[in-house]
């Protein structure tokens, strides 16, 4: 029986022990292949037993068994690898057990399928004991990340759900929201949307904290959107996959719009896709001069989301904000400055410290006046901001559905996984 690693994808099957290939013998001429390979097989355990070095055999076998042992050492992994790293273990795993790639490449919609065809036929020609080696090796270093990994959740707030990839706590006058999956660059996954929108909407309400703050472990503020949000098994379920993710983006981003508490960030790294757009509706954005700003939106076959059609024009210009949102250009922390997208820039070195003592000193203006002069200059856009949201995600929508999308996720995730 072949037992799947992972059940949801229904990929890279596993052989049960007692699964053991018997060869049939009703062919004269097999038979003569199988009895020389079988005289020839016992010869060499004979010699192996009594001492004799075969060079190689020890070495395949450990292969072997390294193999079967890493298929099993996968499952204690606490949650599915990314995107590219399933990839590469799904190619690896084909060419270990199968050899080259086999048949037609799949239909351009089921991008799944064309990123698996496309990532085994990127190892073509590798030598059975070869990928055996590779997966066994990649299979160890997913390990050793995850058990250094700290994706620790926590939630020291009495009513919030713990969310794998966030860490939510109250510290004085501060509601703190911290992205807290840096092995991934805290992609953000439909759990941790969720997640954040909740703790976005219980954050406005909390008269015993004066401001939100969001930020970051590791190198990266956000990568944005993680694939593995996408991932459907037919084509099919693209649909529905689509207006799922309509409703909790639009959601996530009403939270932003109706945060009735100055909005703090602190971005210590690159920022990708939705991080960056939601900035605008963000009150203080304190980045490291590190920090980078990009929106691929047009490359991904996407559009434009976080009510950025209607927060950066008014940022930046038409101009400036086509270049970011229709062609793709990526920001340094001034450029940002520059285009009002930030409102201040710290030396790396410095910002962790820096940084706080900023968040430390906005939480101390007396907390009313905080939160009604919040709601006056909010209520300004706030009902376009409402339509921009609700218009961008039907759009989306849309363009998840696009074969121009599907093509462009293909293409990327095929990119990842070699």
């Amino acid at each position: 029986m072949a037992v799947p690693m992972f059940s949801r994808s229904g990929v890279l099957p596993i052989r049960a022990p007692n699964e053991i290939f018997v060869p049939c013998f009703d062919n004269p001429m097999r038979y003569t292949n199988h009895s020389i390979a079988l005289f020839t097989m016992l010869r060499s355990l004979q010699q192996f037993r009594f001492g004799a070095k075969i060079p190689g055999v020890a070495a395949r076998f450990s292969t072997s068994s390294d193999f079967e042992a890493a298929q099993k050492n996968l499952q204690k992994l606490s949650e599915e690898p990314a995107v590219d790293a399933k990839l590469k273990l799904y190619s690896l795993f084909k060419q270990a057990t199968q050899g080259d790639v086999t048949g037609d490449r799949p239909g351009m919609m089921d991008f799944g399928g064309r990123a698996k065809y496309d990532a085994w036929k990127g190892v073509q020609g590798m030598a059975k004991d070869k990928a055996q080696q590779s997966y066994v090796e990649l299979v160890n270093s997913l390990l050793k990340a995850d058990q250094k990994a700290d994706t620790t959740c926590e939630s020291s707030i009495e009513g919030l759900q713990v969310v794998n990839g966030l860490s939510i706590s109250a510290q004085g006058n501060v509601f703190r929201i911290h992205l807290n999956r840096p092995e991934k660059f805290n992609a953000l996954t439909w759990d941790m949307y969720r997640g954040l929108t909740e703790a976005l909407n219980f954050a406005s309400k909390d008269r015993k904290t004066r401001v939100t703050v969001i930020s970051a472990s590791g190198s990266y503020f956000c990568s944005g959107n993680d694939l593995s949000n996408f991932a459907v098994k037919h084509p099919e379920d693209v649909r529905k996959v689509a207006e799922t993710g309509e409703k909790v983006l639009n959601a996530y981003v009403k939270a932003y719009i109706d945060h009735d508490k100055p909005l703090i960030g602190l971005i210590n790294g690159p920022a990708i896709g939705i991080s960056v757009t939601v900035l605008g509706l963000f009150d203080a954005v304190i980045a490291s001069d590190k920090a980078t700003f990009h929106t691929p939106f047009t490359s991904l076959g996407q559009s434009a989301e976080g009510c950025s059609s209607f927060t950066f024009p008014l940022l930046m210009g038409n101009a400036k904000a086509a270049q970011m949102l229709m062609f793709g250009q990526k920001l340094s922390a001034q450029e940002a400055l520059e285009r009002n997208l930030v409102s201040e820039m710290i030396p790396a070195g410095s910002f962790a410290m820096e940084s706080e003592k900023r968040v430390a000193a906005l939480s101390q203006f007396p907390p009313e006046s905080l939160r009604l002069n919040k709601v006056l200059i909010r209520d300004v856009h706030r009902s376009a901001l409402h339509t921009a949201n609700t218009r961008e995600c039907k759009l989306l929508v849309k363009r998840w559905q696009s074969a121009e999308c599907a093509a462009a996720i293909q293409k990327f995730m095929t990119k990842r996984g070699q």
